[in-house]
């Protein structure tokens, strides 16, 4: 038997009425997941838990046969796996998922360990080592740290090592935290240069509306990011185990795919046909097909990653300059500072009318600009005559 992820009954499986895919390419976002040397697979706690029982064995080794069987074949996957505090509930006697940050970091350090050793002996069983790698939100805003971050990762990967990646949820606070795995995963896949995500959850793709309520349609595919403009999120599930919900996936999704990378929404129990291990029944999920061009891991780092440390307010002539000319933002076009950072620090730049349209790496403290700004730059001094961001520092936002 199945579960029918609308009515939240046992069911035989009723294929939910579908959207046209059209001809917005899903078959080739489709290939190019089946064909991804390199994949990136996130799983959500309430795919691998139960509220009582703590980890479910049965679906966490499904889950693991499916992406052994990915391995054997000879793709590399990095698995990002939420659960470790869902894990921890039950060892500790908690009915559910705690609000207090201090509960929420004991329970992640019990269930860290419960949840490495299960993934330790079901791949045992596959004879596939696995590696943990645990990450903040410093890993991926610092830029040192990122660097660092996919070193690691990449060296696993050459070692023929899985990793199963989460977010370090022992330590993070609210003011450090990526913020949910969905996030950390679409970061991950542009990370390691990944050639598609798949992202599993407890829903079976996306739905034009609540898909709890009878007349909601899956969508087989998103070619661009107007498709989803008349789509009406569902609020999250309600069971206490995970953070996320479907506005995070879409989010992560397009996030990926404005990168280059195809992403496959889906259910964990369609894990086998989602990772194209089995071909049994149709296609699964919903494909987000890629809406942009692959960017350098620097230019990702600085639009979905880094740590904002201050605003610099742009007239329209240097708006045009950044935006539509890819220029280096000058002295000259700037008329307001704002936050206290240094040369080095990522900085948002703001058009007249309020908008944040670019971010870039500051070339100078905020301390130094105030006797900068407005002037051009022969009228500066000699020592002082360069780009306050430099365009190979710098990704428009808009």
């Amino acid at each position: 038997m199945n579960h029918d992820h609308r009515s939240g009954t046992e069911t035989g499986r009723i294929r939910p009425e579908t959207l046209p895919a059209g001809d917005h390419g899903v078959v080739d976002t489709r290939q190019q997941l089946s064909a991804a040397r390199r994949v990136v697979v996130k799983v959500g706690s309430s795919s691998l838990t139960s509220l009582g029982g703590g980890l479910d064995p049965l679906r966490l080794d499904a889950l693991v046969d499916a992406l052994a069987g990915r391995r054997k074949a000879g793709s590399q996957v990095v698995l990002v796996s939420s659960g470790a505090i869902a894990a921890g509930l039950a060892p500790l006697g908690l009915t559910r998922r705690p609000r207090d940050l201090a509960t929420q970091q004991a329970a992640a350090a019990v269930g860290q360990l419960l949840l490495a050793q299960a993934y330790a002996e079901s791949f045992g069983r596959h004879g596939q080592a696995i590696g943990q790698v645990l990450l903040t939100a410093d890993d991926m805003v610092r830029r040192a740290h990122y660097r660092n971050a996919r070193r690691t990762l990449e060296r696993l990967l050459g070692l023929g090592v899985l990793p199963v990646v989460n977010e370090n949820d022992t330590v993070a606070t609210d003011e450090i935290r990526v913020g949910d795995n969905d996030r950390l995963a679409a970061l991950v896949a542009h990370l390691i240069g990944a050639d598609a995500l798949v992202l599993l959850s407890d829903v079976d793709g996306l739905y034009d509306g609540d898909p709890r309520r009878p007349g909601a349609r899956l969508l087989p595919d998103v070619a661009a990011p107007a498709d989803l403009e008349a789509v009406r999120i569902a609020r999250p599930g309600e069971n206490g185990l995970g953070r996320g919900g479907m506005a995070t996936k879409i989010t992560a999704a397009a996030m990926a795919a404005a990168a280059g990378i195809p992403v496959l929404l889906a259910a964990a129990e369609d894990v086998h046909v989602a990772l194209g291990v089995s071909d049994e029944g149709p296609d699964v999920g919903t494909a987000f097909r890629p809406s942009g061009r692959r960017m350098s891991a620097r230019r990702f780092w600085l639009r979905h990653a880094a740590d904002v440390r201050g605003r610099l307010d742009l007239d329209a002539g240097a708006v045009e300059a950044v935006i539509d000319r890819r220029r280096s933002l000058l002295a000259a076009g700037i008329h307001g500072i704002h936050g206290d950072f240094v040369a080095g620090d990522v900085v948002d730049l703001v058009g007249p009318g309020g908008a944040v349209v670019a971010r870039g790496v500051a070339g100078f403290d905020a301390t130094e600009l105030p006797d900068l700004i407005g002037r051009r730059t022969h009228e500066l001094p000699p020592e002082q005559r360069r780009e306050v961001v430099h365009a190979d520092d710098l990704v428009p936002l808009t």
